[in-house]
């Protein structure tokens, strides 16, 4: 075991500050990580918030994690020391039920073991610990749960790729999003932004969908190619019944029922932002047109390997604003007033 610097939550006040955790050596199928770069996600606030009720202090956050390999185990045989590999959401599953077997880990039957705030049980010292996240000098992660990045992304852009990034994507990808295709991405924030540019990049005609009409010129800049203003009845009548697919990346609860109204026959739309009840939906919406309503969550690790190597090909990255380790009590209170464009990015090199 070794001791490292990390920044933590002591308490539901959600207030970080420094804390040591101790890293397990690496074993034989383990990578060790020195970590660049650690991307911050609302789900950090909401955990170090005790939001879900299920937090273990002391915590520390962080799942969107960049950095270099510093060490490898010896069964290790795709990873080399040197590389820049990124660590996402999970880091274990079972490997063995049928969600891990058809690559959708993040749905183990038996439970995936998150990047931080996860119960394991350490066999070498045979008791249970808690994961502990990227919000640290160091990461050791199986290198089934290490993901290569392409080496022509910016590495504190890629960062936020490991958790907003498969999230956009991976709906889009699973409902076939293609050329020809009208697609719509609801809000624009840390995901809706992401949505826009994989919706772009996979040569969807992409509609943001927003209540501000201030959003329009950023929107485009991108990559959208129209903006829907909902407060505004005639552009809602207009794109009524035109849109093949929906992302809708609102966080919290609201009205889904003008939205319904705006798909096709036979399409969808898919919740990755709103973690908490929705409004009555009226069912009339949706028997009508056969349209249908989903969610989803995060990827698979072989789905977020292709969202990188998508990201590659494309150029597609997050826009960020660099922070340093001590100034994530601010962020974060930034975080919760909008106050971001729209993802902040922990440079760990300041811790």
């Amino acid at each position: 075991m070794t001791t490292i610097s990390a920044y933590a939550a002591k308490s539901e006040d959600g207030h970080m500050s420094p804390h040591d955790i101790k890293r397990r050596a690496p074993g034989a199928q383990d990578v060790q990580i020195d970590i660049q770069f650690c991307g911050v996600c609302h789900s950090d606030l909401h955990a170090v918030k005790n939001d879900w009720g299920n937090s273990n202090y002391p915590l520390v956050p962080g799942h969107e994690i960049i950095g270099e390999v510093s060490a490898v185990g010896s069964d290790v045989k795709n990873v080399n020391v040197g590389d820049t590999v990124g660590v996402g959401c999970m880091v274990d599953s079972c490997q063995t039920c049928a969600a891990c077997e058809e690559h959708l880990e993040q749905h183990c039957l038996n439970g995936a073991t998150m990047t931080y705030n996860s119960k394991v049980k350490d066999t070498a010292q045979n008791e249970e610990s808690i994961t502990q996240g990227g919000y640290s000098k160091r990461i050791v992660v199986d290198e089934k749960f290490v993901l290569k990045v392409p080496q022509n992304l910016d590495k504190a852009a890629a960062a936020p790729l490991l958790c907003a990034g498969i999230t956009t994507y991976s709906p889009l990808h699973q409902h076939g999003v293609k050329e020809g295709m009208t697609v719509g991405v609801i809000g624009l924030g840390g995901l809706g932004h992401m949505g826009i540019k994989f919706a772009s990049a996979m040569g969807a005609h992409v509609v943001m969908i927003t209540t501000s009409e201030e959003k329009a010129e950023d929107a485009k800049r991108l990559g959208a190619d129209d903006v829907l203003v909902t407060k505004d009845k005639d552009q809602m009548k207009k794109w009524r019944g035109k849109f093949d697919f929906l992302l809708n990346t609102i966080p919290v609860g609201h009205d889904v029922n003008p939205y319904l109204t705006l798909l096709k026959y036979n399409s969808t739309m898919c919740f990755v932002g709103a973690i908490e009840p929705l409004d009555a939906v009226n069912g009339a919406y949706m028997i009508g047109g056969r349209k249908a309503l989903a969610g989803s969550l995060i990827g698979g690790i072989k789905e977020t390997q292709e969202m990188l190597d998508f990201c590659g090909e494309h150029n597609v990255v997050a826009d960020i604003e660099k922070i340093d380790i001590q100034d994530i009590n601010d962020a974060f209170e930034r975080m919760k007033n909008n106050d971001v464009r729209y993802r902040f990015v922990i440079d760990m090199q300041s811790l």
